[in-house]
């Protein structure tokens, strides 16, 4: 489906946003054509005032920058206020019951709970229990407002999204699952490259392949040769990279000599934060192909856009 030739009607029927493959294309579209509007507001300087009097509730087990900074501008940004909940695993062991906890901040004024780091079946009890939508910034399966950022971005620079070609090298994530599920949800034909150490599961190759055409390489070259869009992402988040590691991923490199396969107005991609020398270099992360600002710009409309279409 050609995202240019989609007229958005400005809602999603889904309650949450836990996850990329529970989208249906219309619904990525709706949430793109969301963030182009609020950024066209926002660079206008025009009033968004739709959360004035809300408060949205964040519950993050995992530690964030970006994220949380993109959040907390953003909502106000949108007239509404924020408040961080501890969140502890002692607690819920202790006896904590999550329906308990959302019924009463619902009562509070509560408009959704935004979450980081809450496994897959808790997120699924939640929202079970929750009268108030909720939303999964990021987890170990998957992080599905950095994709929404992504598609943005890719659809913003090139136009479009249907037809162009996406190479992700490196180590997979569950940012690459949700990223290649989206693109090829959106029409885009994936080129996937990793170490077969550090390859994608089957099962989740094989869920993501039934929605476009991904092709599996360990050569990055193959991968990248002739690519719209050529993306990486941090190896290692919270801890230093081995010299183990470092050695079998070093052929995945992003830098001057693979992104010369590309096509030639390919662009480059990372989520941030970035190893520079270590998954990607300098010259092509601060070079004129990377949009990495870019993404970490749109990361506040986007999270704005999923306030919007979410909290009723």
């Amino acid at each position: 489906m050609d995202i240019n030739r989609y007229s958005p009607s400005y809602g999603v029927n889904t309650n949450h946003l836990i996850q990329i493959s529970s989208l249906k294309v219309e619904e990525i579209f709706e949430y793109l054509y969301a963030i182009k509007s609020l950024k066209a507001k926002f660079t206008a300087n025009e009033d968004t005032g739709i959360l004035r009097g809300v408060t949205i509730a964040l519950l993050f087990n995992d530690t964030s920058l970006r994220t949380r900074l993109a959040l907390e501008v953003g909502i106000r940004q949108l007239g509404g206020n924020c408040v961080n909940l501890p969140y502890d695993e002692s607690d819920m062991r202790a006896g904590e019951n999550m329906y308990d906890i959302l019924n009463v901040i619902c009562r509070y004024g509560v408009g959704a709970l935004v979450t980081r780091g809450i496994s897959k079946d808790q997120l699924k009890r939640f929202c079970a229990d929750s009268p108030i939508p909720i939303i999964n910034s990021n987890n170990d399966k998957s992080v599905p407002v950095q994709t929404l950022c992504d598609l943005f971005t890719i659809w913003e620079k090139r136009k479009k999204l249907e037809g162009l070609r996406l190479a992700y090298t490196g180590k997979w994530s569950a940012n690459c699952s949700s990223l290649i599920t989206g693109a090829v949800k959106c029409g885009m034909d994936v080129s996937l490259s990793t170490p077969r150490e550090y390859a994608i599961p089957p099962e989740l190759l094989e869920s993501v392949s039934q929605y476009g055409n991904v092709t599996v390489t360990e050569n990055p070259a193959q991968a990248v040769k002739n690519a719209d869009v050529v993306y990486t992402d941090n190896y290692n988040y919270h801890t230093a990279i081995s010299e183990t590691e470092r050695k079998i991923l070093l052929p995945y490199q992003v830098n001057k000599k693979l992104m010369e396969l590309a096509s030639p107005d390919a662009v480059f991609m990372h989520a941030l934060p970035a190893n520079r020398g270590i998954e990607v270099t300098e010259e092509i992360i601060d070079g004129s192909k990377s949009l990495v600002l870019e993404q970490a710009e749109n990361k506040l409309h986007t999270v704005k856009a999923v306030f919007a279409l979410l909290v009723k």
